[in-house]
């Protein structure tokens, strides 16, 4: 049986955890504005990132970068149970910022880890962060946990040279979808600000960033859509202004990219911060 149960800590500002039992789900390639860590309870997930498929299986722990294009579908039979949060570069540039490291976040170069000790260390903080009402110790688990990611996966891959080489001006195409997530925005408008041809464009962005123009600005429509849910709107205002052309529609892609409904997550939201 199929549930999913989102939450949100008010720890670090709102750290966001999932647990969940999926059978047939079946994630769309996407991305989260946070990291995601987990923690494969039952059977097994299989998932793409950096370009091929994984096999998570029980106790192994999945992790995924920001922004870093993924999904995610059951590679067993009756599914499989996770846990996981979501923490973002903000949260762990609060943890690490005054101790002196090479970079205050971490980049995961592997999909899955086999790590047991990690993997308790990880259930235990989900734990804390549901249940515990010992707010030091909660605080401090976190601290120390979201500081050894930090420290233990400290290393970043260079861009592959032809990339590198028009790194700016794909910079500033995503950043045009990111203040134009709920506009129509034709690829012409794009490639002229760019000054990249079309195809061309549409390949280098996909090399850079996981998704073409398109697919990318409906993942910002959802962060969108996720902000306006945070505070407050309805379903019908958060799906129109965040560029969705109605409810069902918002309903469709959130699920798949975040695993619940809209509707449970502003739910889960509001208990939280209310």
């Amino acid at each position: 049986m199929e549930h999913a149960k989102f939450d949100a800590s008010p720890l670090l500002g709102g750290l966001e955890i999932l647990q969940a039992t999926y059978e047939k789900q079946a994630f769309s390639r996407h991305t989260h504005e946070g990291y995601t860590v987990g923690v494969i309870r039952h059977g097994a997930q299989r998932f793409w990132r950096n370009g091929g498929y994984h096999i998570a299986p029980t106790s192994s722990i999945i992790l995924v970068n920001a922004d870093q294009i993924h999904d995610g579908h059951s590679a067993s039979e009756g599914g499989w149970t996770y846990e996981a949060m979501y923490p973002t570069e903000a949260q762990f540039d609060a943890v690490t910022k005054d101790l002196g490291l090479a970079s205050t976040t971490p980049y995961f170069p592997y999909a899955v880890e086999q790590d047991p000790k990690l993997s308790h260390q990880l259930l235990t903080l989900f734990s804390l962060l549901r249940n515990s009402e010992d707010t030091l110790l909660t605080e401090t688990y976190a601290h120390h946990l979201l500081l050894t990611l930090t420290c233990r996966f400290n290393k970043r891959p260079q861009l592959p040279k032809d990339i590198a080489k028009i790194a700016p001006q794909l910079e500033l195409v995503r950043e045009y979808l990111h203040q134009h997530a709920s506009d129509t925005v034709s690829l012409e408008t794009l490639s002229t600000l760019s000054g990249i041809s079309p195809y061309h464009l549409v390949r280098q962005f996909k090399s850079r960033f996981g998704l073409p123009p398109h697919a990318y600005q409906i993942q910002q429509r959802i962060r969108l859509a996720q902000s306006m849910l945070k505070n407050g709107f309805s379903l019908v205002d958060c799906a129109v202004s965040s560029g969705f052309h109605d409810q069902s529609h918002l309903h469709r892609h959130f699920r798949r990219t975040i695993g619940v409904t809209p509707k449970q997550y502003q739910r889960a939201i509001s208990s939280k911060f209310s």
